[in-house]
């Protein structure tokens, strides 16, 4: 097997984030036009964020508090949103010749007190060995502490990009990289982080906004594995190894 891309896209690109639960059926059918032709030659594992389908549940639920019998009707009232989203997303791929398939991480993970302990690898290597294009999202994770727990697209893509011992790993999202100043930060460390203000997420957001996926990603290249923040414009430019114009996190 050649070697293995991860590309996250942000729930902010997938969904209209300030309208609850309206996919943005119009920019998946661009990117998956886009994807395809790489998708028929490289092994592809695609992880998109919840979004405005997923986020305003499991806040109205309060799962990243724990889960108990008073709102575990949240479990499946997040799920099926964010399912709705994926199923959609898979969709539109396989309208332009892509192989993909839905993979919920609330069938095949396992958090412990938040954090991700097994998320499907052993599925995901069997899928690519096949040709086949799993696609994970943000999802309600079955917790051995919490009950229950909000496992976000950023927590997954490191994850996966370990376990699958991926080689080249892309978030797209609706800015052009980690921003200081309104200009793009070009790279970032374990050294150079402290002294960036990442901000927060202006939109309902249970995951971390903008703070989640870097720290997310610096779990991932303390594990020697760079990734790459960019505008979702430039998702060909990362695909074909291109100057994105965006952030490297190493």
């Amino acid at each position: 097997m050649s070697e293995i891309t991860v590309l996250k896209l942000g729930g902010s690109v997938v969904t209209k984030k300030s309208e609850t639960g309206v996919i943005d059926t119009a920019r998946i059918r661009e990117l998956a036009a886009q994807i395809a032709p790489v998708a028929k030659s490289v092994p592809l594992v695609i992880v998109h964020g919840a979004g405005s389908c997923g986020h305003p549940e499991a806040k109205q639920y309060r799962i990243q508090e724990g889960v108990t019998q008073s709102n575990a009707e949240g479990i499946a009232v997040t799920h099926f949103a964010v399912r709705r989203l994926n199923e959609e997303f898979v969709s539109l791929l396989r309208a332009e010749g892509v192989d993909a398939v839905c993979m919920h991480p609330f069938c095949t993970s396992l958090a412990k007190n938040g954090r991700l302990v097994y998320s499907g690898e052993e599925q995901i290597k069997a899928l690519l060995a096949l040709g086949v294009v799993p696609v994970l999202h943000g999802d309600v994770v079955m917790d051995t502490v919490r009950g229950a727990c909000i496992v976000s697209g950023d927590q997954i893509v490191p994850a996966m990009a370990k376990a699958l011992g991926a080689t080249r790993v892309g978030v797209a999202t609706d800015v052009p990289g980690v921003l200081a100043e309104g200009r793009v930060v070009p790279v970032i460390t374990r050294e150079n982080v402290g002294a960036i203000n990442l901000g927060d997420s202006a939109n309902t957001d249970v995951t971390g906004g903008m703070r989640g996926k870097v720290e997310e990603l610096l779990l991932l290249a303390d594990a020697g594995i760079p990734s790459h923040l960019f505008h979702i414009s430039r998702v060909m430019d990362f695909l074909h190894d291109r100057d994105h114009g965006g952030t490297i996190v190493q």
